[in-house]
C-alpha cells in the first residue's frame, strides 16, 4: 500500500475515534447515547459491536488495559505535568495549592477522556490489525445487502419431472 494512501486510511480512524463512532463504517456509534448512560459503568463500556457492520468493539476480556493505562493515563500524565510546569514556573503557588490545581484538572479530564482513549485504541487496533471475519453465512462483517422486492423468484432452470416407477404386479 503507498504511503500517502496508509496516511488517508489513519487520519480516518483517527477523525472516526475522536467522534467515537465506528472504525470500519463511521456511521455507528462505539458508545451507548448520554441520554441512555445510567451510571458509569455505562458510560465507561462500549456497546458489544457496531449494529451496522458487525465489527466488534470488546475482541476479548481485558482488551481495553491498554487503552486505559497507556493513552488515557498517559495522556492525563501529560496534562498534569504542562499544568505544574506552568503554574510553577509562572506563578509559583504554595504547594497545597499546586497539588490541587494539577490533581483535580488530571481527575475530571481521565474520566471525560476514557471513551476518546478506547475509541482510540479501536482504532489504532483496527489499523495495525483489521480482525475482519471470514465472508461466511453472514457475509463478514460487511453490510447486509438489501433483499430484491417483490416475490420469491423463479429458478434459471426448470426442475426435472420425476419418472413414475414400474408397477409391479
Amino acid at each position: 500500500m503507498k504511503t500517502e494512501a496508509r496516511w488517508k486510511k489513519a487520519l480516518r480512524y483517527l477523525g472516526r475515534a475522536l467522534i467515537l463512532s465506528c472504525p470500519v463504517c463511521g456511521k455507528s456509534p462505539i458508545f451507548p447515547p448520554l441520554h441512555c448512560t445510567r451510571t458509569l459503568r455505562d458510560w465507561f463500556t462500549p456497546l458489544d459491536g457496531c449494529p451496522r457492520c458487525g465489527y466488534p468493539y470488546e475482541r476479548e476480556p481485558g482488551y481495553f488495559l491498554v487503552s486505559v493505562w497507556i493513552i488515557n493515563y498517559g495522556a492525563g500524565s501529560v496534562l498534569g505535568i504542562m499544568i505544574y510546569v506552568i503554574r510553577e514556573f509562572f506563578y509559583h503557588p504554595p504547594i497545597g495549592q499546586l497539588i490541587l490545581s494539577v490533581i483535580v484538572p488530571i481527575f475530571f479530564f481521565n474520566l471525560l477522556f476514557a471513551r476518546h482513549s478506547k475509541a482510540l485504541f479501536i482504532a489504532l487496533d483496527h489499523y495495525y490489525d483489521p480482525h475482519e471475519k471470514d465472508p461466511g453465512e453472514d457475509g463478514g462483517n460487511l453490510p447486509k445487502p438489501e433483499k430484491p422486492k417483490g416475490g420469491p423468484t423463479a429458478p434459471d432452470k426448470p426442475l426435472p419431472k420425476p419418472k413414475p416407477e414400474p408397477i409391479l404386479h
